[in-house]
């Protein structure tokens, strides 16, 4: 069983940057496939991003791609999501979540629905102002 805890949201100004940190506990973290999906007031959640379980290679959601970075540091069992030039359309709940690991590196972008995960975290609040 694995928990996941994120933490580092906030409010801020649009242009602002963010860094969410989401720690891993109770597992092999080195194994899982780390994803951040958001969800904004009355609407679904949606995928942002995904980071193969070596970090070598992430896929991101297309409104996001040139803003957001997800990085990790297996020691650390730590995910990060980098967010720069925030806009309000930004604001939302941010969760991390596991997922396994996928038999060809090419197949890590292929996991952007929240089905594919197995653990999430409880997520934690971003809200951008303009």
């Amino acid at each position: 069983q694995v928990q996941l805890v994120e933490s580092g949201g906030g409010l801020v100004q649009a242009g602002d940057s963010l860094r969410l940190s989401c720690a891993a506990s109770g597992g092999t973290f080195s194994v899982y496939v780390m994803g951040w999906f958001r969800q904004a007031l009355g609407k679904e959640r949606q995928f942002v991003g995904v980071i193969s379980w070596s970090g070598e290679v992430s896929y991101y959601e297309d409104s996001v791609k040139g803003r957001f970075t997800i990085s990790r540091d297996n020691a650390k069992n730590t995910v990060y999501l980098q967010m720069n030039s925030l806009k309000p359309e930004d604001t939302a709940v941010y969760y991390c979540a596991a997922g396994p690991r996928v038999l060809r590196m090419s197949d890590v972008g292929t996991r952007r629905n929240p089905e594919q995960y197995n653990y999430w975290g409880q997520g934690t609040q971003v809200t951008v102002s303009s």
